[in-house]
């Protein structure tokens, strides 16, 4: 991180401190409602600062498809790949996002990509434009839209600082993970059995609660329920991804409509990666 990044990111954080402190007097003159808003403006914060990345990626998809021009000498696909390793540059840089939030990106970066190549073969979905920065028929900056998912569950829990009630042995849950991508490919000739990873899931995790920081008090919620309203958001965006033209689905080929809600659990279940390969990197940190 260079000086003038970490000088501008101290006194941003400062600037935002100060400000946190002089609105939580100003609510807890006014009551327990008021500090609940205050709160509640803070969750939405954090919230947005986690998904800084996906935000980022979602806003360039929907800037190039409306504005790029489509004579241009550099496809817009490669331009989005040039413009995702930019944009990690600068978070980096600026210390919006640490290295290892970084290795979270590029690790799923390689799982995602490997999982499109094999699914555009089948005829999952397409890309329909043309682009040189590309493995077979999957352009590369599709694996930061994964990576999205990666980086949005590590920074969340670097600014809520998680804790756990009755969370699953760690080797329970990578056993799961496993399952999942194996069977993301397999369904394709063996019987599909996400109904079993479903309940394998339910079963795993149906127990445990997760603890977060909004400011000085954890709050939790059951790890499932979050499990889902994650999925959840991330099929809103893959509806804003593919009305932008970034990728397409067989149902889409005559034009633009909404991803059909099934997807929601082929994303509750990939999400359920990203969460372990997180949750290693935070093991690895409390060694």
């Amino acid at each position: 991180m260079t000086g003038t990044g970490v000088l501008a990111a101290h006194t941003a954080l400062r600037w935002a401190a100060a400000l946190d402190h002089r609105v939580a007097q100003w609510a807890t003159r006014r009551g327990r409602l008021a500090v609940l808003l205050h709160e509640f403006v803070c969750f939405g914060i954090k919230q947005a600062r986690a998904c800084l990345f996906g935000g980022c990626m979602l806003a360039l998809l929907l800037t190039t498809w409306a504005w790029y021009p489509t004579d241009a000498w550099l496809a817009r696909y490669d331009f989005l790949v040039l413009a995702a390793l930019a944009l990690q540059v600068v978070l980096i840089a600026t210390g919006l996002e640490t290295w290892d939030e970084a290795r979270v990106i590029f690790a799923f970066h390689v799982v995602g990509t490997a999982m499109e190549v094999f699914k555009t073969a089948m005829g999952s979905w397409v890309y329909p434009e043309h682009s040189v920065l590309r493995i077979g028929g999957v352009p590369l900056f599709t694996g930061f839209m994964y990576a999205a998912v990666g980086s949005y569950i590590a920074r969340a829990w670097r600014l809520f600082d998680f804790r756990f009630v009755r969370h699953p042995p760690f080797a329970a849950t990578a056993w799961l993970a496993l399952a999942i991508y194996v069977n993301f490919f397999t369904h394709h000739f063996l019987p599909d059995v996400r109904w079993l990873l479903f309940a394998a899931l339910t079963w795993l995790f149906g127990r445990t609660w997760i603890l977060f920081r909004v400011r000085h008090v954890h709050r939790r919620m059951p790890l499932l329920l979050g499990f889902v309203l994650v999925a959840l958001f991330i099929w809103l965006a893959e509806n804003v991804g593919t009305f932008a033209a970034a990728w397409r689905y067989p149902t889409q080929r005559h034009g633009w409509a909404m991803v059909p809600l099934v997807k929601l659990g082929a994303w509750l279940l990939l999400m359920v990666i990203s969460y372990v390969m997180v949750s290693a990197v935070a093991r690895r940190h409390k060694r």
